[in-house]
């Protein structure tokens, strides 16, 4: 049988080199916001080849959303007209091939799987030691906080590949690996990288083309040349967000103890649920804090209450749910908001706009009320920032319809803020003060 080396009929770009470098050297975490076309996909795959018989262990490679992991890299063709997977994994080192989980088992027992971003806690087995977030900028933050506290138990890694995506938490992470002496962080324009014969891996010619075929100036800088300015495509608060920018109404907002603090609920899937915490002066609408997670029940997210305002010092005036918090188990026959009032907290149904639309234009309307704080809200700030229009491929237009990904639930949880606020100001109802002095017996 002929010798196989890993990386397998593959070598990298003088570009390329540095991060195999850095991370042969101890380097743990990688940020590589590459230009298109640098080769993100392929460097890292080939690198986590590479570690997969240094070190027995699972290992995943995400992207946003599982069709893309299975349409880029499970079914993909490389350059050469080769299947990516047989490049990377050659047949010769595999033990066992499931195309239904997308996982590559070798034969020394180290396992690879092809994921989402949307889909990161049912991957198959635990406790991964290496993980790539490819297209890191339109994927799941979450995952990020999921994955991060095992890597941090067992040693493993993480490398983060994108483009710029505006100034989401992709921007955020650039920004903090830059500085940290313990990652290894890159931002590599069609300047920085070339071809092992010399020659640019895009040329000025080809950028040229694209601008000729009417590839909009911003999204040339963003895709080419690195720049986390242009807006993200298709995105619904692009022109209200700048605007808050340069109305300086997006940073650090102090939580007045003086005045009420109301929340704002999504009820996504599987218990998915996200909440905006506001505080309302005169006009002025203060978006001070953000919290969202899944699997967990009510239980879980009124203890959440009431340990902020705890901290925070504060007493609660509306809670504001969207319609199907009123949706009542088949089981016990008691909604969510039954549960809740038991726990001390009572809900304000909102009703559901007669059109995805009408909710959108709702926050638009609203959006010149808003403060945002992007510190303690970051993640909700960067739900604002992405949720966007879906593409049509075929048509090369976008619908007239939001992708749902992970940037839906903040964005229709502001949804449930600008229509029940619009109601509540509209009906002169006062808000209800309570401090969250709630029992929880089941705690404690």
């Amino acid at each position: 049988m002929p010798e196989i080396s890993i990386p397998n009929n593959w070598a990298p770009r003088p570009h390329q080199i540095d991060f195999f470098r850095a991370m042969d050297n101890g380097i743990k975490r990688a940020c590589l916001v590459w230009h298109r076309r640098a080769g993100k996909d392929s460097t890292s795959l080939n690198f986590t080849a590479k570690e997969m018989f240094k070190r027995k262990g699972n290992y995943w490679h995400l992207f946003p959303k599982q069709t893309q992991a299975r349409k880029a890299i499970w079914n993909g063709i490389n350059s050469d007209g080769q299947s990516i997977l047989d490049q990377v994994f050659p047949e010769a080192v595999r033990a066992r091939t499931s195309s239904q989980e997308m996982m590559i088992e070798l034969k020394n027992g180290s396992t690879w799987q092809l994921a989402g971003s949307d889909n990161y806690d049912s991957l198959v087995g635990a406790n991964p030691v290496g993980v790539v977030f490819s297209e890191w900028s339109l994927c799941d933050p979450n995952a990020w906080a999921y994955i991060r506290p095992m890597l941090a138990e067992n040693g493993g890694w993480a490398v983060f590949i994108y483009t710029p995506r505006g100034k989401n938490h992709g921007f955020t992470l650039y920004n903090m690996a830059k500085k940290a002496d313990e990652w290894f962080c890159q931002n590599l324009t069609v300047n920085d990288t070339k071809r092992a014969d010399g020659s640019p891996v895009i040329s000025p010619e080809a950028i040229e083309t694209e601008r000729a075929e009417g590839m909009e100036e911003a999204l040339i800088q963003q895709e080419f040349f690195g720049s986390f300015e242009a807006q993200i495509p298709g995105a619904y608060f692009a022109d209200q967000l700048q605007q808050a920018k340069d109305q300086n109404r997006v940073g650090r907002i102090p939580i007045e103890p003086s005045l009420q603090v109301h929340t704002a609920w999504d009820l996504g899937i599987s218990d998915s649920m996200s909440i905006w915490f506001f505080q309302a002066m005169g006009k002025e609408i203060r978006l001070v804090d953000y919290y969202e997670s899944n699997g967990k029940g009510m239980e879980h997210y009124i203890q959440h209450l009431t340990q902020w305002a705890d901290r925070n010092g504060v007493i609660y005036g509306q809670h504001l749910a969207p319609h199907d918090i009123e949706v009542r188990e088949l089981t016990s026959g008691r909604s969510r908001k039954d549960v809740a009032r038991d726990m001390g907290i009572t809900f304000r149904t909102v009703q559901r706009p007669r059109t995805k639309i009408e909710g959108i234009q709702a926050i638009r309307r609203m959006f010149p009320r808003f403060w945002i704080d992007d510190e303690r809200a970051e993640q909700g700030y960067a739900c604002i920032a992405s949720y966007h229009r879906e593409w049509d491929e075929k048509h090369q237009r976008f619908r007239d319809q939001p992708v749902h990904d992970w940037a839906s639930h903040g964005a229709d949880a502001l949804q449930t803020l600008a229509l029940g606020w619009r109601d509540t100001m509209m009906s002169g109802v006062r808000p209800q003060a309570h401090r969250a002095e709630l029992a929880f017996n089941v705690w404690r």
